[in-house]
């Protein structure tokens, strides 16, 4: 199949690396224009330059965007509809985690986690959906994580982080709805995914990064850790108008640990 999301206008956020420019880039092969965002600027305008250099000028776009902050949302929304033409596809992406267990995780960490991975979410669907409703029909994928679902006595602002995404995703589906939007809204939830992110692990654990892939890759039913292309292709689906029945639903691609 090709052109999937031929004409739509996206946003998306963490776009600099890993999952996110993985995101911008399968998008805009299947036909969608892009705003590639990150608090990262000069990785964002990689990814868009890498974008468009492949498919053409004008494909892809990028803005320094802190996802916390809601004047850099209004922002990244005017950018938009200056350089795209408008808004159907919001990709939630950027996210961070952070250290500590209930006893020694920093309540400074704490709320930095909720703020990037909880209130950009409040921040950027309120700031766009005004403009998604000009363009309709549209869609809001946000990323979420296996751990959002199940917990770990070690990361209890990432868990509770990213359980707040789940339900946050819900409660928008329900007011779009409810309000005659036309615009879905639905979460994805992956588990280890092999992105920079494990670079970073493997140096702070000491360990080798294909000891480290093998060591997740145990936990895992299937046997492997998961490439951005894998969760890039979940959020092709919900972008597209294939998935115009699903709302309010959360997509696990977590290689079946959650069937245990």
């Amino acid at each position: 199949m090709v052109d999937r999301v031929k004409g739509k206008l996206a946003i998306v956020t963490g776009a600099a690396q890993g999952l996110g420019a993985a995101h911008s880039m399968l998008l805009a092969q299947e036909g969608a224009r892009v705003l590639c965002t990150d608090i990262n600027g000069d990785g964002a305008a990689e990814t868009a330059a890498g974008i468009n250099d492949a498919l053409g000028a004008g494909t892809a776009y990028s803005i320094q965007h802190d996802v916390t902050d809601p004047a850099a949302w209004e922002a990244a929304v005017d950018s938009a509809r200056d350089n795209l033409g408008g808004l159907n596809v919001l990709v939630n992406n950027a996210g961070i985690g952070v250290a500590g267990n209930i006893e020694t995780c920093d309540f400074a960490d704490w709320q930095r986690c909720f703020s990037v991975n909880v209130d950009s979410i409040f921040h950027g669907c309120q700031k766009a959906l005004p403009l998604m409703r000009e363009h309709a029909p549209g869609s809001i994928v946000n990323i979420s994580s296996i751990a959002g679902l199940i917990a770990s006595d070690t990361m209890p602002a990432y868990n509770a982080s990213k359980a707040s995404v789940w339900m946050l995703s819900k409660s928008i589906a329900l007011h779009c709805a409810k309000k005659n939007m036309q615009i879905r809204c639905n979460s994805v939830h992956p588990t280890f995914v092999d992105t920079p992110i494990l670079d970073g692990t493997a140096k702070h654990s000491g360990l080798d990064k294909q000891v480290l892939l093998d060591k997740l890759a145990r936990q895992i039913p299937l046997k492997f850790v998961g490439e951005p292309s894998d969760i890039a292709n979940a959020v092709l689906y919900l972008a597209s108008d294939e998935s115009r029945f699903m709302t309010g639903a959360e997509l696990k691609l977590d290689g079946g640990i959650s069937a245990m």
